[in-house]
């Protein structure tokens, strides 16, 4: 018997609201086992999707398709192949890249990163773990790589009942990998590094933020350098600010590779520095704040809130009148409009005015689905500080 799930009229209303995630709330009934591709019906038997079921998370559904199709081996080639060659059409002047977005290639909880010849890949549900033998043997058809390792070591796993860790699933992928980024070269670790190995979704961004740069720049939550080593060439000096030693040791080793002799990188508490540059008077052309996630649950909303005004303000009293704040949130759960609305109060709170010269988001290999808003989360706003 073909395993089906009954979504309720709210489930059923958040399908044809092409919402692909369907919550364990939604489910009337099911005979599914865990990680099984399932067809999704109305409480009245009507085909609705075919979906990726979890027996574990409270996302029990993502939806594949609203087709009445088979999801079989050939069904994943073809969305494997609408992902990478959306990618072959984008230009991207690097090697290091997200080749499949999960839910925002139609391949929800599986992620596939590019570094050079080497493919990283993240199955996060029961399902795509299920059928991580299946995309490793399409990936290596379809991409020709050297190696893919899977990093399956996110949380996130756990809450799916599967275990967190990190396996050799093809050919072999070395402990550090040089990639190119535009003009820039620097080493990401795919076994321990962030993510897959690097922010990669912050590229475009960093690119579009140098063509503002001139003069001393500060940095904050540099972590190995994605913005410092793209915004050092355009500099007079860049200061580097990460809490973590090891973040700092890559970026110094990186600015030594692309002869980037104006980086200083400093190992600190960016709240704490901030209020001490402030405080001795300090003052910049060009600011970055790209932090991690201050917000993973809503739960820690107002506590984000207040954490993004904090350095936004501190920020702005630090930037010279005509210089440029790059200011960023990854955090999904504080959308756009309060972002902005916290960049506002700070301009409010430092007694300046300020400008917004763009407004940006992940980079287009990271692509947002319309109507699931939780695949837009990284906000980046490039403001001018007008006095």
């Amino acid at each position: 018997m073909e395993a089906t799930v009954t979504a309720s009229p709210r489930g059923e209303e958040r399908i044809r609201n092409g919402h692909l995630w369907i919550y364990r709330t939604d489910i009337a009934n099911s005979n599914a086992a865990a990680g099984d591709v399932v067809r999704v019906v109305a409480q009245g038997g009507r085909f609705l999707a075919r979906a990726l079921f979890s027996d574990q998370s409270q996302i029990t559904l993502r939806v594949v398709t609203q087709r009445d199709v088979p999801v079989d081996k050939e069904f994943w080639r073809a969305r494997l192949n609408q992902a990478l060659s959306f990618r072959a059409s984008l230009g991207i002047d690097a090697t290091a890249y997200r080749l499949v977005h999960g839910e925002g290639d139609l391949i929800p909880s599986f992620v596939v990163d590019r570094y050079g010849d080497y493919l990283v890949v993240q199955a996060l549900s029961q399902a795509t773990d299920r059928l991580l033998p299946d995309f490793t043997a399409l990936l290596v058809e379809m991409a020709n790589p050297l190696g893919i390792l899977a990093r399956n070591d996110p949380r996130v796993r756990l809450l799916e009942g599967l275990e967190q860790k990190v396996d050799l699933l093809h050919g072999v992928v070395p402990d550090t990998i040089g990639v190119r980024e535009g003009k820039i070269e620097y080493d990401i670790d795919p076994y321990h590094g962030q993510k897959t190995g690097a922010f990669l979704d912050q590229r475009e961004n960093r690119q579009a933020a140098a063509r503002y740069v001139s003069g001393r720049v500060l940095d904050c939550f540099s972590y190995a350098g994605g913005f410092a080593l793209q915004l050092a060439p355009r500099a007079s000096e860049l200061t580097a600010l990460d809490i973590s030693e090891d973040a700092t040791a890559a970026l110094a080793r990186n600015a030594e590779r692309n002869h980037l002799r104006n980086i200083s990188a400093r190992t600190t508490n960016v709240f704490d520095e901030l209020r001490a540059l402030e405080k001795i008077g300090e003052k910049y052309d060009v600011i970055v704040l790209d932090p991690p996630a201050f917000a993973k649950s809503k739960a820690a909303i107002p506590k984000a809130l207040s954490g993004y005004k904090e350095i936004n303000l501190r920020a702005l009293k630090l930037l010279n009148p005509g210089g440029f704040l790059i200011t960023c949130s990854c955090s999904y759960h504080v959308n756009e409009a309060s972002f902005a609305e916290v960049i506002f109060d700070a301009a409010l709170d430092a007694r300046t005015e300020v400008s917004v010269v763009e407004k940006r988001m992940q980079g287009r290999d990271h692509p947002v689905v319309l109507g699931m808003p939780e695949t837009y989360y990284l906000k980046c706003f490039i403001l001018r500080k007008l006095a």
